[in-house]
């Protein structure tokens, strides 16, 4: 709550410094990994952004992005929800918004970045039915090398046959819709939103062109999309590397107090990942959405079944707090020091630490599966 409380502080103080804009933060836990949870943009994130808007009543909105990526028709979706209330938008990168999170990026009028900050390529990773995924224009750009040698050979290389038998026309196919589509949203949100106020051209002051915010447009989008240039998906684009492709960034660092406001924040976010099992936050100054993974994650301590008949679990909260838990079965056994008795009628076992009830069902059936006995109180 503490935490909370913190970060809604210096929401507004970002939107105070930004001239009372709106702010809206589409956040997710860039460190962790959680067994069968996503932490990229996928098609349940829509609802909660368009609930966190729903909250707001400003024209103009910040959004602080952090994510690893994930699905470029989400990013869409959401440009469309937020373009669709707000003419003025900027998006602050206090730390990654990689793939498809680089993409949505570029509908903002302004992009803000700091020391730490980085974008990413937006070359689709796309999954084939071999198994593996693989970037769509490091594969494209495989086959046409080999195509390539073909043509300057007369020949095929044995050794390229049973990789391409294992490829369909549909996944090239797919390859090359997935490429232009990434583009096809740079290029146009580009021209639409971030070049809709470059009116005269800083070297000579002469007037921009539509034809030269395309021009510039297509450069960017094809740089961005280029696996050659990057090499790694996951390479990492700083400001530098954007401002020598011509796209114009604000450096939100030379602006103190808002680096600070920006700073705490994200550390602030950082520590809230670290301190729940939160894995994405959508949050504005006074509302948020938290996504929570509830594991579950247990250790039989001693579990002799026979004789005593009871069981010590030590169950861990999303909290981290650690609880030590005793299951009787068949028949009541004394309470061995240091354990809580499991509460056969709820099935929940309150954290000391943070008051969750956590559900401990899955743990009961699985020991009494293994026992042949049932838990009693």
């Amino acid at each position: 709550a503490d935490l909370d409380t913190e970060r809604k502080v210096q929401l507004k103080r970002i939107s105070k410094l930004r001239g009372d804009r709106d702010v809206l933060v589409i956040a997710s836990d860039m460190t962790k990994t959680i067994p069968n949870v996503s932490n990229a943009l996928d098609f349940s994130d829509i609802l909660p952004v368009q609930d966190q808007l729903s909250v707001l009543k400003g024209k103009e909105l910040d959004v602080i992005l952090e994510t690893p990526g994930g699905i470029a028709e989400v990013a869409e979706d959401i440009v469309r929800q937020i373009r669709a209330r707000y003419e003025r938008v900027g998006m602050i990168i206090p730390g990654w918004a990689k793939s498809a999170g680089t993409i949505l990026a570029m509908a903002g009028d302004e992009i803000l970045m700091g020391a730490g900050s980085a974008l990413g390529p937006i070359d689709p990773q796309i999954g084939f039915t071999t198994g593996r995924r693989f970037s769509a224009d490091a594969f494209l750009e495989g086959l046409n090398k080999i195509k390539d040698e073909v043509q300057s050979t007369g020949k095929l290389n044995p050794a390229y046959i049973p990789i391409l038998q294992n490829i369909s026309p549909g996944e090239i196919q797919n390859c090359l819709n997935a490429r232009e589509f990434s583009q096809v949203l740079v290029r146009e949100w580009l021209v639409e939103y971030k070049f809709k106020f470059w009116e005269t051209h800083s070297s000579t002051g002469k007037p921009v062109t539509l034809e030269e915010k395309r021009a510039r447009a297509s450069e960017i989008a094809e740089a961005l999309c280029n696996h050659s240039k990057w090499l790694t998906h996951n390479r990492s684009i700083r400001r530098e590397d954007l401002e020598k492709l011509r796209l114009q960034i604000t450096d939100y660092t030379k602006t103190p107090d808002l680096d600070d406001a920006i700073t705490r924040h994200y550390t602030l976010l950082k520590m809230t990942f670290d301190s729940v099992n939160a894995y994405k936050i959508f949050e504005t100054p006074e509302t948020q959405v938290l996504r929570i993974a509830q594991i579950i994650q247990q250790q039989v301590v001693k579990s002799p079944m026979q004789g005593t008949g009871s069981a010590q679990v030590e169950h861990k909260c999303g909290c981290g707090h650690k609880t030590k838990i005793q299951m009787n079965f068949g028949k009541h056994s004394a309470l061995q020091p240091g354990s809580t008795p499991y509460p056969v009628a709820t099935n929940k076992v309150k954290c000391s630490r943070c008051g969750k009830a956590n559900d401990l069902t899955a743990i009961r059936l699985q020991l009494e599966a293994q026992s042949g006995r049932k838990v009693v109180q």
